[in-house]
């Protein structure tokens, strides 16, 4: 049966235009953090707030407030039992990552403020700072991932976990295939045994986009596996990077979701807009298949860059958009949300 799906366009404002941005939900907030609207030059630190209301939403600012993390692009946040934790990115025009030495910073809605928290054991091993790296939650663990990415030169393959009860990183088998940027990972459910699992997709490897290949790490084992497809945009989606990598349920059933993101990348680098996909589709996790997402109304122009998260519309998963960059090299400032029918 076909996947079926209605974007609607919530806002849009100057205030929210901007790409290489972080956005993460809870409950019916969703924060968005730091990107760029110039190339290289990251906005203020202030945390931006959607409110949902259904297919409505209000956007506010939240005061300036101290200690805060300062202007960056290209970090990550991952929200994990109504906390948000923001992990590195670039800063100022140089774009060298900003080095924490394995720092988190965690926003608390309930007392809108932020802490930065060390790690326990600071003399042993944690990430190094990155952007344009990957992350995600697994409420299941109590544990956050951090993936890939580009350090000061090159790109990353390196796979961590955070917990934040315990304040520890663990390091986790690299990933398979080539070090990349722009990548995405989500974790899911596995249908038969339940135990999780985490998927990561996508990146730009420093010479191509990458594609046609789901890989799917296990913590329990501490192994990985490849799922192989063909990326033609008919058996699956075609190779890209600074896209979206997000575990859905439509109709009861879970799937990991994928849209948009860069299909072939600007010769002017990180100053330029590429080729830019305007599709989305959804992996059966349990078929192993995977299907277009359909949609007859008007939906958000192509881009990557962009962030996105999954929330909760009349008791159902829906996935809301923020920004990005589009293919005239403009940064976008809209706000959408996607049902599935």
């Amino acid at each position: 049966m076909p996947i079926k799906a209605t974007w609607t366009k919530l806002l849009e404002s100057d205030r929210l235009q901007r790409s290489s941005q972080s956005l993460a939900a809870v409950d019916q907030q969703v924060y968005i953090y730091g990107g760029e609207v110039t190339a290289r030059i990251p906005v203020d630190s202030a945390l931006d707030v959607i409110t949902l209301d259904g297919s409505s939403a209000t956007s506010s600012t939240l005061p300036d407030i101290s200690p805060s993390p300062i202007p960056r692009v290209g970090s990550t946040t991952t929200s994990l039992n109504n906390d948000l934790y923001l992990f590195s990115g670039r800063g100022g025009p140089s774009m060298a990552p900003i080095e924490e030495n394995g720092g988190i910073w965690k926003y608390t809605p309930t007392s809108k403020s932020w802490q930065f928290i060390l790690p326990k054991y600071p003399t042993t091993s944690f990430p190094l700072g990155r952007s344009y790296h990957a992350a995600t939650a697994s409420p299941t663990e109590g544990v956050l991932y951090i993936h890939s990415g580009c350090p000061e030169s090159g790109r990353l393959s390196d796979l961590w976990s955070y917990n934040p009860q315990e304040n520890i990183w663990t390091k986790l088998p690299d990933a398979p295939g080539a070090s990349r940027g722009g990548s995405s990972i989500s974790t899911f459910q596995d249908p038969q045994s339940r135990v999780t699992i985490l998927a990561r997709m996508n990146g730009y490897s420093g010479t191509e986009e990458i594609g046609g290949i789901i890989d799917l790490y296990t913590p329990r084992t501490h192994s990985w596996e490849r799922i192989v497809f063909e990326p033609n945009g008919v058996d699956g989606p075609g190779p890209r990077s600074v896209g979206t990598l997000l575990t859905v349920r439509i109709a009861g059933k879970q799937y990991l979701f994928t849209m948009f993101g860069e299909g072939r990348p600007s010769p002017l680098g990180h100053a330029g807009a590429g080729r830019m996909w305007d599709d989305a589709w959804v992996f059966d996790v349990e078929e192993k298949s995977w299907q277009k997402v359909e949609w007859e109304t008007l939906g958000p122009a192509p881009r990557g860059w962009f962030a996105a998260d999954v929330v909760q519309v009349e008791g159902k998963d829906g996935v809301v958009l923020h920004g990005g960059l589009g293919e005239d090299n403009q940064r976008l400032g809209d706000v959408w949300l996607l049902k599935f029918e």
